[in-house]
């Protein structure tokens, strides 16, 4: 090609124009993508200035609190033998404040029991009490329920008035603690041979294969400390109210040893007394 024939070529060809470069925006598949659900929810939670839901179960009614005196045998009008837990009222049981939605998010009524001298609580603790005009208290416990109508600072419950003969409770309280166990007391296992040359009579036994998973299932029951929990046994029924005594007669055992603390309530029964 001659050098007249190039230069010709040259200046009749087209100039460089953005249009020829594409315009289309490039595919957007390989990046990852939230659900929309996913996004709403984020963006809600982080505008949103609500309080935190409050978690806690709700009673079935109001409950007091109580200290376990020890059992013995109850004899009913026919004669029959009925084991019974006696729980005994120290003072107390006085409404320290009541929680209401408008003001803490949720309803409830916060209970105090047994009467102890100003040197045993804190500064704080005397002071909240102090605001409503109550006595020392040692213990606080919050009751959650439905409505807080009819319920005021400083007002005292009575067993008598709550619960009647007959009525089912639910009683909780902290188990007594046996420090550490082995598998047979603390969760019923089976004694192995003791005869015939074994030599595992109580020990644990196998817990897990070596190579596959290679360590111990989360939840294995294997030797550890036994009791000293909270505990709750629901549905005990109220053999008999002595208000000469002031004390409740529950029938069966309730944890706890003697001079434990105990929160009684009405029985939960879905459907009856609780949505």
């Amino acid at each position: 090609m001659s050098i007249s024939s190039l230069s010709a070529t040259i200046s009749t060809a087209k100039p460089f124009s953005s249009s020829a470069v594409s315009t289309s925006t490039p595919s957007t598949s390989f990046l990852p993508r939230l659900p929309i659900k996913r996004l709403s929810s984020l963006s809600l939670n982080a505008s949103s200035s609500k309080p935190p839901r409050i978690s806690a179960s709700m009673e079935a009614g109001i409950g007091v609190m109580g200290t376990k005196l020890g059992m013995m045998s109850y004899f009913d009008s026919a004669g029959t033998v009925i084991p019974v837990t006696i729980v005994g009222f120290r003072e107390g049981n006085i409404v320290t404040q009541v929680k209401t939605e408008a003001t803490d998010g949720y309803n409830a009524v916060q209970v105090g029991y047994r009467r102890v001298r100003d040197r045993k609580l804190t500064k704080p603790e005397l002071g909240h009490l102090e605001k409503s005009g109550i006595i020392p208290l040692r213990h606080l416990q919050e009751f959650r329920l439905q409505s807080v109508e009819g319920f005021e600072s400083n007002q005292r419950l009575v067993v008598e008035e709550l619960f009647k003969e007959g009525d089912l409770v639910d009683v909780s309280g902290t188990t007594i603690g046996k420090g550490f166990q082995g598998g047979i007391k603390r969760h019923n296992f089976k004694r192995g041979l003791m005869t015939h040359g074994s030599k595992s009579h109580r020990q644990l036994g196998s817990i897990g294969a070596g190579t596959t998973p290679g360590r111990v299932y989360k939840g294995k029951k294997m030797p550890g400390r036994m009791g000293g929990t909270k505990t709750k046994i629901r549905k005990l029924k109220i053999v008999k109210i002595d208000n000469d005594l002031n004390v409740l007669m529950i029938k069966g055992a309730v944890p706890g040893k003697p001079g434990n603390l105990l929160r009684i309530t009405p029985a939960k029964i879905v459907g009856k007394n609780i949505p």
